[in-house]
């Protein structure tokens, strides 16, 4: 199943808003299709997101009636911030634009520059797939069978291109034979754990226990969890990481229980201009996400506090999982050696 798909006139997305009652698949035809697909969570998961970006710029520029580079490149970097404009806290969003951007920068011709964009965002595709893989068997390496691992929201193959990152070890061992119980947090207030993760994993047969986000502690306890993986919008540079909301608190509760806690992330997710978790922005949304389920109203038209991500200080992350391998502590160091031979 493929969250985002490439087509010569238009992008086909899975409408992850519409899971798990619908399996259904939207067509975004021009730029402000993909912008709103992105605001509106139709498309979500930090790759996907780029993906989506990525293919959308290039869907765009392959209207622009010019044949002046100078105008082609403005055109591109207006495009560029708007699509920019969508979501402000996963980095994947802005390094896959920016790389689209930069793929072109020594184009001769406008007809060159159109192709080199669909191509560059081909690739980005193409590379998410088999970089999730490597994420998946190097998360694999730190789990036993049997072992029973917590997640929250969703960092699945529906976020990604394939396999995702914090849900990679859970195909991989399907598919390896090895069995994993995995206990999803439902991560209130959107339910991408109830909706999508639980569905996700029991698509692909994989065992698992969907749980409020006020149980786990209890479930901790009870079932003796083995550890906690969670996905990343952004990992500053002292390895900080925001992630949905939910994430920190789960982070504590790991402390608490001697539980190892760990992120798994590709390197386009690390964002090494980002110090601290204190930089990033954190997205807050509509507080009818909060008031309402379903289109029905659960509380009074109070205020509301709906900040969609959280910071999970570096010291409460036993490890960070790459596609590069995995680290272990003293992040600031350790994190930009990962980047050596990519900049090579």
């Amino acid at each position: 199943m493929k969250s985002v798909q490439w087509h010569d006139t238009h992008i086909t997305i899975l409408n992850q808003q519409a899971l798990p009652h619908k399996t259904e698949y939207l067509e975004l035809k021009n730029i402000k299709d993909v912008w709103d697909a992105i605001v509106t969570l139709k498309v979500r998961g930090a790759p996907a997101i780029g993906m989506t970006a990525a293919y959308g710029l290039a869907l765009a520029a392959q209207s622009y009636e010019t044949d002046d580079l100078a105008t082609f490149h403005a055109q591109l970097k207006h495009d560029r911030d708007y699509l920019a404009s969508s979501r402000p806290t996963a980095v994947n969003l802005f390094w896959a634009l920016d790389r689209l951007v930069k793929s072109v920068a020594n184009a001769t011709s406008v007809n060159e520059a159109k192709t080199t964009l669909i191509h560059e965002a081909i690739c980005i595709q193409i590379e998410d797939e088999d970089v999730c893989r490597r994420i998946g068997e190097h998360a694999l390496s730190l789990f036993q069978d049997g072992d029973r691992i917590m997640t929250i929201c969703n960092a699945g193959a529906i976020a990604t291109a394939r396999y995702g990152t914090a849900l990679a070890p859970f195909h991989l061992a399907k598919e390896k034979g090895i069995t994993l119980h995995a206990y999803a947090c439902e991560t209130r207030p959107v339910l991408q754990g109830a909706r999508l993760t639980a569905w996700e994993l029991s698509e692909a047969g994989v065992d698992v226990t969907l749980i409020t986000d006020n149980m786990a502690a209890q479930t901790m306890k009870a079932k003796h969890i083995s550890a906690v993986i969670v996905g990343a919008d952004r990992i500053a540079a002292n390895g900080d990481t925001a992630n949905k909301i939910g994430t920190f608190g789960l982070a504590i509760l790991a402390k608490a229980f001697n539980i190892p806690f760990y992120v798994a992330a590709p390197l386009s997710t690390i964002d090494l201009q980002t110090k601290t978790g204190d930089d990033i922005p954190i997205e807050e949304r509509a507080k009818e996400e909060v008031t309402h389920i379903g289109g029905v109203r659960i509380a009074p038209d109070v205020n509301v506090y709906n900040p969609a991500f959280d910071v999970t200080p570096h010291e409460l992350i036993t490890g960070i999982i790459t596609e590069k391998g995995i680290i272990f502590g003293d992040y600031e160091t350790k994190l930009p050696t990962l980047f050596e031979e990519v900049l090579a």
